[in-house]
């Protein structure tokens, strides 16, 4: 039941977020771009793979490729060649993650209670969501009268005030987010790269 739960979130990510992982408007390269190599037919029998499935394979093909043991299995569903679409960018996911974490920690460094190793238990208690939103938008909110054990009310706060003020879409849900000590990190990824994209540019 926890998988199926946890499939269905990523789904619903996955379809909040688009086709692409990365946006060409943003300043996160837009590091791949899926190239067919099988028949056409296949496409209109079988689901395209989601945004976060060719993550996933990018980031296993960084790790794997230069292993002398890797030999990649090759089957109808994994017929995809994932390539760099700027051959001087060489950011594997797993940097791309990295340099959105430091975004979002160079925004709440001085935000007490705030501490970004990762893009799922460093966001379980809200106030990460809460203090990013709050860089921003100072006036939103007393942040100092926030407290990390009033898990509901932070996540409550940052998505109605990401909504309202920024116009950023609540892909997260309050209720699943509390009931999660270790969110999806693919889901906070997402929901965390659309707050950089409305933002990027302010600051």
């Amino acid at each position: 039941m926890l998988r199926s739960y946890a499939l269905k979130k990523i789904e619903r990510c996955s379809r909040a977020h688009g086709k692409w992982g990365f946006s060409r408007e943003e300043s996160l390269p837009l590091i791949f771009h899926v190239e067919e190599s099988t028949p056409r037919a296949f496409f209109s029998r079988k689901k395209p793979l989601s945004p976060f499935a060719k993550f996933r394979e990018l980031d296993r093909q960084n790790s794997t490729a230069s292993s002398p043991s890797y030999s990649p299995v090759k089957s109808p569903a994994t017929e995809f060649r994932f390539k760099f679409t700027d051959p001087s960018v060489r950011d594997s996911a797993v940097q791309i993650k990295e340099r959105l974490l430091a975004w979002c920690r160079s925004k709440t460094k001085e935000y007490e209670n705030v501490q970004l190793d990762n893009f799922s238990t460093s966001w379980n208690d809200g106030l990460a969501f809460c203090a990013l939103l709050h860089h921003f938008r100072p006036d939103a909110f007393d942040y100092n009268s926030l407290r990390p054990e009033n898990r509901k009310m932070n996540f409550e706060l940052a998505f109605k005030k990401a909504d309202e003020l920024a116009g950023i879409a609540p892909l997260l849900d309050v209720e699943d987010m509390v009931m999660m000590r270790r969110p999806d990190w693919k889901c906070v990824f997402t929901y965390v790269q659309s707050i950089y994209r409305r933002f990027k540019d302010e600051d």
